[in-house]
């Protein structure tokens, strides 16, 4: 949709996060965008500075070898940044003006979609060439294509948690990391092998990281205090660590 809405505008798809994606995935990634006609391609990690260099350039040099805005009266380049939500496009803007005028965050970030709620005004992220860029809040398609694909943006945070449920989403993702045969759940909570059943690893990670709860239990003598396992924080604290990098890096797709 976007490629379409983009039509011979110069454009450039940044895959952002990739200190937490499987490095061995790249090559057929790109090889699979480069099918799909995305021939700029930039991996970046806005926690280092390494791959974030090459957008500025790479930029200037698509717009001015394009004749549709090669423009001798005006050298500065306006920039939209748009993207599913939660992907660092906040995050990518703020390292950008941290890299070329080595000046602080301009736009609030945070690890849950919504977090930039308007289009913002011109963000200035570069001397030479002049560079503004404006910051969006995230799309999605309005509807997805199947549940597989919507399972798979709510673990990486594009759809809050609340509106699929984080006990589903841990039971997905407990499925995804066995069907990649990325195991590093197993030495992370002390279990004694893999698993493909949630309820002893929310149980290891609720007891690995103290998640526990008072409940009431009514008895023939009254009310008792007792103290149980809390499932659902388990639960959360399982896609963290996830999301974090904690369990391995891993390509969902």
């Amino acid at each position: 949709m976007l490629q379409e809405a983009l039509g011979i505008r110069p454009h450039i798809l940044v895959l952002n996060k990739m200190d937490l994606a499987d490095p061995r995935q790249q090559p057929r990634v790109l090889e699979h965008l480069k099918q799909q006609g995305c021939s700029h391609v930039v991996f970046t990690d806005c926690q280092r500075d390494g791959n974030v260099k090459k957008i500025v350039p790479l930029v200037a040099k698509l717009v001015g070898n394009s004749p549709r805005y090669h423009r001798a009266e005006s050298t500065e380049y306006s920039i939209l940044v748009i993207g599913v939500p939660n992907v660092g496009k906040s995050s990518l803007i703020n390292a950008l003006r941290r890299l070329h005028l080595k000046k602080g965050k301009a736009t609030a970030v945070g690890g849950e979609p919504g977090i930039t709620k308007a289009v913002l005004t011109r963000i200035q992220v570069c001397e030479k060439p002049l560079m503004y860029l404006v910051d969006t809040p995230g799309v999605l398609p309005p509807k997805l294509g199947d549940m597989e694909m919507g399972m798979k943006l709510a673990l990486c945070g594009a759809i809050r948690d609340h509106l699929v449920g984080e006990d589903i989403m841990a039971d997905y993702l407990l499925y995804a990391l066995n069907k990649q045969q990325q195991f590093g759940y197993v030495q992370r909570y002390g279990l004694a092998e893999a698993c493909d059943n949630i309820e002893p690893v929310l149980r290891r990670v609720a007891l690995a990281q103290g998640r526990t709860q008072k409940v009431k239990v009514l008895t023939g003598t009254g009310n008792v205090n007792v103290t149980m396992l809390n499932y659902p924080a388990a639960a959360y604290e399982f896609l963290r660590d996830f999301r974090a990098g904690r369990l391995g890096r891993v390509t969902l797709d």
